[in-house]
């Protein structure tokens, strides 16, 4: 932690125990911890909406890709005439 002993971490806690006084250091406490809380929620609500929003991109994307092949030439018509020969295979095994 910042490169900081244990030793050097407990002089920092020691005198801001004396500066601020032993009374108020569980509201100091406290507080730190719904501030770490918070801060850990907004991070996962980021992540979550970051996750998300790829996830609406790739479906735009791929609805994109369904409209750039849908205007390719002679394609509605291609479809067109593998319709009309399956109905047209249908009617002959039905003959058969």
């Amino acid at each position: 932690m910042l490169g900081m002993g244990w030793q050097e971490i407990l002089v920092v806690v020691f005198i801001i125990a004396l500066i601020v006084g032993a009374k108020r250091l569980p509201e100091i406490g406290t507080g730190l911890g719904k501030t770490v809380k918070e801060i850990r929620k907004i991070r996962d609500d980021r992540k979550a909406d970051k996750a998300k929003g790829k996830e609406n991109q790739n479906t735009g994307l791929l609805a994109g890709i369904k409209k750039d092949v849908e205007e390719i030439p002679g394609l509605k018509e291609a479809k067109e005439v593998k319709e009309t020969v399956d109905k047209v295979k249908s009617v002959t095994k039905f003959l058969k």
